[in-house]
């Protein structure tokens, strides 16, 4: 159900469109605007009567005046009737009203003594009129958005040099401000005609347009096939790396729209370029969205388990390991989801372990956001400290890991915790036996903890 924002002054006034007045309700009435007989009205210059429904439906986020909204649902009435106590409704409305049982007038709660709804045929053309103008209005602007867009696009075919960026800047103000302009701007052939923009000798005064227009659209197979030809990705590559932040972050947007899916073909698309200038997008703390967007790049990047190897050996651990405490929830699970994928390589093992933070940062963030973090956090810890469990668990406890682990290990059974192959409550259980055999904490813990350990891992397995 759409929500309507009616005025909230006392005395309604309504603008009647293009004419720049502003009426209230009896002015209108009297000033003969409304046109038509009977209970239907005829717009100036409309030569058949539009359907209320339609446009109250299209034109649901205007504002509407109040003396148009239903009382009972907040919507415009588009069949309005009046009780006999002067008060209006949808006739739909008021009448389930009854229908319920009620003998009162919903506003005033006044006891009715006629139940009688009398048809406001005065309000329901007034509504009509308002709706219509608006309607109209709206009609207007958009056909002259999408006409500019294809005009757009016959110029685009003609210019060159910085008449070319002019007319690609026009064009991406269009579609990102039109929804609109985007399904004309596809039909007219409008993303393979930017797409052969891109190319090696492409300025990126046009590339960074150029970009900014494709990442708005949605393209089909063709033109995505097409955008991941080596010398365009190559262009986009280079735009990333060196354009302004929101450039960057529309390069990765839409290098991201290329690689999703099967079969994308993204090793083809994944260079050590690109992943340096995704490292370097997600290190500038400045711009929290430019980091959510190189996360979201990596993530992509990193569910090809061919590709983990490269994001290690850019040194892409380190740097996201440093930034975990500062990083907002959704950009931390994506964080930790990259760690916890990279550890599965050895290579990326070894790069968690040698980064003295690693084991602190990851302790901290155990049990203190959201499940999803706690269970990823402790596959990453379980990971690497079975490269050294010795070295790894004194550490370990050193962060306030024990007492982390036996809340882990209560919590175990919960279902959330259990959607992923590794099962938290059972990795907590090697792992706490590990931590307390290599520490030497004192033999009272050890044998609560193993106990605890115990009952959760038979309660586990009773539930296979």
């Amino acid at each position: 159900m759409p929500m309507y924002q009616p005025n909230s002054h006392g005395n309604v006034k309504l603008d009647m469109g293009s004419g720049g007045q502003v009426l209230d309700l009896q002015t209108t009435i009297k000033g003969g605007i409304l046109g038509g007989v009977g209970g239907g009205l005829v717009c100036t210059g409309v030569k058949e009567k539009l359907d209320l429904r339609k446009m109250v439906g299209e034109l649901e986020s205007i504002q509407v005046p109040s003396v148009f909204i239903c009382p009972i649902s907040l919507d415009p009435m588009q069949e309005p009737v009046t009780l006999c106590t002067g008060q209006t409704y949808e006739r739909s409305n008021i009448l389930k009203w009854f229908s319920l049982g009620h003998c009162t007038c919903p506003t005033t709660m006044q006891e009715l003594w006629d139940d009688t709804v009398t048809p406001n045929r005065t309000l329901q053309q007034l509504i009509h009129s308002w709706f219509s103008s608006k309607y109209l209005a709206m009609k207007k602007r958009s056909e002259d958005v999408l006409g500019k867009a294809v005009e757009l696009l016959d110029s685009l075919k003609k210019v060159k040099g910085q008449a070319r960026v002019q007319t690609l800047k026009q064009l991406r103000h269009v579609v990102v401000a039109h929804s609109m302009a985007k399904k004309t701007v596809m039909d007219k052939g409008g993303a393979a005609l930017v797409s052969s923009l891109l190319g090696p000798f492409t300025t990126h005064a046009v590339g960074s347009e150029a970009i900014g227009i494709l990442v708005n659209l949605e393209l089909d197979l063709p033109s995505k096939a097409n955008l991941r030809q080596p010398a365009k990705i190559s262009l986009i590559v280079d735009v990333l790396n060196e354009g302004s932040i929101e450039t960057k972050i529309n390069c990765t947007k839409l290098i991201e729209m290329l690689i999703e899916g099967k079969d994308s073909g993204s090793e083809n698309v994944s260079s050590l370029s690109l992943l340096a200038g995704l490292l370097r997008l997600v290190k500038d703390k400045r711009h929290p969205n430019g980091v959510l967007a190189g996360l979201g790049l990596l993530n992509t990047i990193c569910s090809d388990e061919s590709l983990r190897s490269s994001v290690v050996s850019i040194g892409a651990v380190p740097p996201l390991v440093e930034l975990l405490p500062s990083l907002n929830n959704e950009c931390l699970e994506l964080a930790l989801y990259i760690l916890e994928v990279l550890s599965t390589v050895p290579e990326g093992r070894l790069a968690l372990k040698d980064c003295a933070n690693t084991i602190p940062n990851v302790v901290k963030l155990m049990m203190s956001k959201s499940e999803s973090c706690t269970q990823l956090a402790l596959s990453i810890l379980w990971a690497v400290c079975k490269l050294a469990l010795e070295e790894c668990a004194a550490l370990a406890v050193e962060a306030g890991l024990a007492a982390k682990l036996l809340l882990v290990i209560q919590s175990g059974c919960n279902p959330v915790l259990k959607q992923r192959n590794v099962q938290p409550s059972e990795v907590a259980i090697e792992f706490s036996c590990s931590c307390i055999c290599q520490t030497g904490l004192r033999w009272v813990v050890g044998l609560r903890l193993f106990q605890s350990s115990t009952d959760v891992y038979s309660m586990s397995l009773a539930e296979r």
